[in-house]
């Protein structure tokens, strides 16, 4: 197995994740249960959208003390390339993976919208020249207004740590970010959802270069031609 997907309880948009990696791209992906190890020949990983234990308490707040939870830390520590969305991305700060938290929608709202982005130029794989300058993905959530201290946010964006910017603010994130990568460029967070646009009955195939671009380094080793 090349890509591992985590399932927690509430976990709704695993297999979506799934086909997009495995029937689309080409690549061996697995979904693996929360309580479960990591596999050992995991190559990268993606922590699905959903609603992980209900969101009680705060979204992807339960899910950080999950066993797997333990195991992927080790990973990304050793390098590991994780992409955390919607719900993961929301697990990811919990965990301490990615700084921040994904806070109330500022309009109360769940959003459920085909959402233009901004794309930054954030690094080699994660740049305009390679996903165009614009997005439209699909988002859907209610807690997806990113919050993190302002010493914090100097940081991300002097370090060029964003990935993308919503075009229309829909949930009153701060300086419009919708997705940020750590500092090593290992662990990736958005709240957008690549994974439900991929296929051409989807509302459009912009899913597929964020995915490829984040699963590049496994696409480059296996010579896997993606389905288009």
């Amino acid at each position: 197995m090349k890509v591992a997907i985590l399932q927690f309880p509430g976990s709704n948009c695993d297999w979506d994740a799934e086909h997009a990696v495995k029937d689309v791209l080409g690549l061996p992906a697995q979904r693996v249960w929360h309580k479960d190890p990591l596999p050992s020949e995991t190559e990268a990983v993606i922590v699905p959208g959903g609603f992980s234990f209900g969101d009680y308490l705060r979204c992807g707040a339960i899910a950080r003390f999950s066993p797997i939870t333990a195991d992927l830390k080790r990973f990304a520590g050793q390098g590991g390339q994780v992409l955390g969305i919607c719900n993961g991305f929301q697990i990811l700060c919990e965990a301490g993976l990615l700084p921040g938290a994904l806070i109330r929608n500022d309009c109360i709202e769940f959003r459920c919208v085909n959402q233009p982005l901004k794309v930054e130029d954030s690094n080699d794989r994660f740049h305009s020249s390679k996903l165009g300058a614009t997005l439209s993905l699909p988002i859907a959530h209610g807690e997806g207004n990113y919050r993190v201290k302002e010493s914090t946010l100097l940081e991300l964006e002097s370090n060029q740590q964003v990935l993308l910017r919503y075009q229309g603010n829909p949930n009153g994130s701060l300086n419009d970010i919708a997705g940020i990568r750590n500092r090593n460029g290992n662990v990736y967070g958005m709240m957008p959802h690549p994974e439900r646009a991929v296929e051409p009955y989807h509302p459009c195939l912009d899913g597929l270069p964020v995915l490829k671009a984040f699963l590049e380094p496994l696409l480059s080793a296996t010579a896997v031609e993606p389905v288009s």
